[in-house]
Parts: structure tokens; C-alpha cells; sequence
């Protein structure tokens, strides 16, 4: 073969390569769908929605925007107190706010303890319409709602755009099997409990549509056995207290 010959064969086949490699970078990749990732995920959601009673603390982290889009972060620690269907205690602690939630399935309270202002509103029976009333009327989250939202009526499985199994991992000293998934406007990473008790104990949220990509997380101490009685979900408001009434998002009293 000739010089010449060689040469155009060598050009030839690295214009070939180089058209193969273009199409390979514009074609945009398929994400990946674990199977067994959604299952267990799915397995999680059933468990939690099982539970009958159980309490759970969180030490959570929060990233907050700043206006010049650096990251601040913030911690809090949340102890959570459940009876399903209907009652509910919660108690916040941070460094910028101090907040119980009570529900006792009749009406839900709200009282900041440091500035000693509560408000208390008629509540509906179950602690899933609860969740849908503080949100749509009055902007207000339920601390760790997130985590039982899975496998509610507004949570599809279809809703996965990316499932994958990151392998045994440990959390808070228990072992767990870690996963992480993909949403249009989140990626989110759980580590389940191995064994019959799958509880979440970690629990990773980064919001994909900010630039900065502000991140949520906390870890997860459970007790499925908790002592309580139904004062433990009942509302006393301190002699001093100041009741004040919640503004809806509509700006209405």
C-alpha cells in the first residue's frame, strides 16, 4: 500500500472515530432504573405507613440560600411523637427557633416557646389531611414530612427518573443498604435498615433546580415501642402565653 493510500485510510478512520465519539456526547444518556432500588424503596414506605405508634429524633442540617447564593447552613435537632391515624407531637430546637407542633386529631397548635406566642386552629381527623391543610392554607411544614410522604397518593413510583443500589453502608451505627434517586427537581439518598424493622436512618435531599444546589439532611434515632398517654399530644398553654391567630397564604386571618 502506498503512502498516499495509508494516509487516506488513516484520515478516513479518524473522521469515523471522531463522528462516532460526537454522536456518543450529543445523544444524551438514559438514566439508570434499579428495579430492586424503587422495591425497597416502595418496602420502606409500606413499613412506615404500617406503624402504629412510634417516636423518632432527627439531627438535621439545612442549606439556605443566601441573596448572594452562597450556602449558609443551619442545624436542628427534632423529636417526633406519632399515634396513626390522628395525634402528633413534635418539638424543634435550633438555633433560630424553638417550636412544638400538637395535634391531638380535633385541632392543631403551633407554639414558638421563646417568644411565648401559640395559635391553634381546628384540625381535620387524620394526620394525612393534617399535612394537606397546614400546607395549602397556611404554608406551614410539618417537620420531617418528607420522610412520610413516600407512598402516599401524591408519591408515584413513576415519579423516579434514576434508582440505584450504593451497596451496605452504616448510619447512626446501624446497617443499612444505601440508595440514591432522582426526581425532576431533587436527588435524594436514603440508607434502610437492613433486616425486618426497614426504617430509614439517614436521609440525604439536594434540590437539583437551584444553581447552588442547597442540600437537607438528617440522621434518625427510632423507637417503635414509646411510652406516652394522651396528654402527651394535648396543648396547655402557659398562664403568660400570648394566643395569636395563623394567617393563610391568601394573607386571611
Amino acid at each position: 500500500m502506498s503512502q498516499s493510500v495509508r494516509t487516506r485510510v488513516a484520515l478516513a478512520v479518524a473522521f469515523a472515530l471522531l463522528a462516532a465519539s460526537a454522536r456518543a456526547q450529543q445523544a444524551p444518556a438514559t438514566p439508570a432504573i434499579d428495579p430492586a432500588a424503587v422495591k425497597a424503596l416502595e418496602g420502606m414506605a409500606m413499613y412506615l405507613r404500617n406503624l402504629k405508634s412510634f417516636s423518632v429524633e432527627s439531627v438535621t442540617t439545612t442549606d439556605e440560600v443566601l441573596d448572594d447564593g452562597q450556602l449558609a447552613q443551619y442545624g436542628s435537632k427534632v423529636i417526633f411523637l406519632v399515634q396513626t391515624p390522628n395525634k402528633l407531637t413534635i418539638e424543634v430546637t435550633s438555633d433560630r427557633a424553638d417550636r412544638i407542633f400538637l395535634y391531638d386529631g380535633k385541632s392543631f397548635t403551633l407554639y414558638a416557646r421563646r417568644l411565648n406566642y401559640y395559635a391553634t386552629i381546628p384540625a381535620p381527623p387524620t394526620l394525612r389531611e393534617l399535612d394537606d391543610l397546614l400546607v395549602d392554607k397556611y404554608d406551614i411544614q410539618i417537620p420531617l414530612a418528607d420522610l412520610f410522604r413516600f407512598g402516599n397518593e401524591r408519591w408515584k413510583a413513576s415519579d423516579i427518573k434514576a434508582a440505584v443500589d450504593l451497596g451496605p453502608a452504616e448510619a447512626g451505627g446501624t446497617t443499612c443498604q444505601h440508595y440514591a434517586f432522582r426526581q425532576d427537581d431533587v436527588d435524594f439518598q436514603v440508607w434502610i435498615q437492613k433486616g425486618v424493622h426497614p426504617l430509614p436512618r439517614k436521609l440525604v435531599i439536594t434540590t437539583t433546580t437551584d444553581p447552588s444546589r442547597p442540600q437537607f439532611s438528617a440522621t434518625y434515632t427510632w423507637n417503635l415501642a414509646p411510652s406516652y398517654n394522651d396528654e402527651s399530644f394535648v396543648f396547655v398553654p402557659p398562664p403568660d402565653a400570648n394566643k395569636i391567630v395563623l394567617a393563610t397564604v391568601d394573607g386571611t386571618k
